[in-house]
């Protein structure tokens, strides 16, 4: 029972970062839709750095997205979910999650940024992939059981 407990936690932790990750590109989408910043500021100032931001980002994001969706398939990192539970849990739960928030704000921030709309494009995709990592506690349990039980 205790060890539900833990799952509980973390799941709550894993809920935590979500829901912040994604309440975070919603201010700044607020922020900067509603005039407070200026939309475009760094638009056109060098397009070469432009270009090579476009590009990272959306090699980050397209190598993420798969990457983060077979993370707990990778027989090693499965294999401490199983042995040590909720501690292996939050770590890979964590790294999981930032491997898709993390490049879903700052193309939310760039797109902003920039008025690139592949940056937008982007953050949206990253949005789009969350319901396939979603923290319910049903999943979390799931993710922690060996194939044997």
């Amino acid at each position: 029972m205790e060890n539900n407990m833990d799952i509980k936690q973390v799941r709550n932790l894993l809920m935590m970062l979500l829901w912040m990750s994604v309440g975070i590109a919603i201010v700044l989408v607020v922020v900067f839709e509603s005039g407070l910043f200026e939309t475009g500021v760094l638009a056109g100032i060098s397009a070469n750095v432009e270009f090579v931001l476009v590009t990272l980002m959306e090699l980050l994001t397209i190598a993420l997205i798969p990457l983060s969706m077979r993370l707990f398939k990778f027989k090693r990192i499965h294999n401490e979910l199983v042995e040590k539970k909720a501690e292996g849990l939050q770590k890979w739960g964590v790294v999981r999650l930032a491997m898709l928030l993390d490049p879903m704000v700052i193309n939310t921030l760039f797109y902003y940024l920039y008025m690139n709309t592949s940056f937008g494009y982007m953050a949206i995709i990253g949005l789009l992939c969350l319901p396939f990592v979603y923290p319910s506690l049903g999943r979390c349990l799931s993710e922690i059981e060996s194939p044997e039980a």
